[in-house]
């Protein structure tokens, strides 16, 4: 059957590539790691849309989304925080423009590739960080973050939700815009730290 040219998919569709990974070539997966290297700047774009996407969700809260990992964000960058966590602070919700009960591990799963594990591990672990703060109005313990104390993340965790995520609610404050962070996202989405089963 021949391949017919389709005026709907991207330019760099290869039709001379494998319709089975199991039929796969190694000079094939050489083209393919070439190109996603080559587009890889589409991730730094896709993780801007879905900031700004957050700017329609606010959930009964006083600001919304967008504007709470901003501000999240720019606290950590004026306490003096590294590029990587000031990344994970902007990121840290990322996961609720698609599902708010797990979005603390969808977030960390999307900034995974382009940050070392202790921030991974805070931005996944978070929710129950902040539970301190917020979980007794629900009946639910407020000591689950007890259960890490041993790890080795766990004095970045407890820095990022006390002193910066739980208080990022105010719409008076201080928040640097998204255009600000724009360079940084770029830069750390552009170069992946880990990957395949890394």
């Amino acid at each position: 059957m021949a391949v017919t040219e389709n005026p709907t998919q991207p330019a760099d569709v290869n039709p001379d590539s494998f319709r089975r990974m199991d039929e796969s070539t190694e000079e094939q997966w050489k083209v393919i790691g070439k190109t996603t290297n080559e587009n890889q700047g589409r991730v730094a774009d896709r993780m801007i849309m879905l900031l700004e996407s957050l700017g329609e969700i606010s959930d009964g809260f006083i600001t919304d989304q967008l504007t709470h990992c901003l501000q999240t964000a720019t606290m950590a960058e004026k306490a003096g925080a590294d590029e990587e966590m000031i990344f994970g602070s902007l990121m840290h919700d990322i996961g609720k423009a698609v599902s708010v009960p797990n979005h603390g591990s969808i977030s960390a799963e999307i900034i995974r590739p382009y940050v070392r594990d202790d921030v991974y591990q805070s931005i996944k672990n978070h929710q129950d960080f902040q539970g301190k703060h917020y979980y007794h109005h629900f009946d639910v313990p407020t000591n689950l973050r007890d259960r890490f104390k041993d790890e080795s993340w766990f004095d970045l965790c407890v820095e990022f939700t006390d002193d910066w995520d739980q208080q990022a609610f105010d719409p008076d404050a201080e928040t640097y815009p998204l255009e600000h962070f724009e360079p940084l996202i770029r830069k750390l989405a552009g170069t992946v730290r880990t990957a395949l089963g890394e």
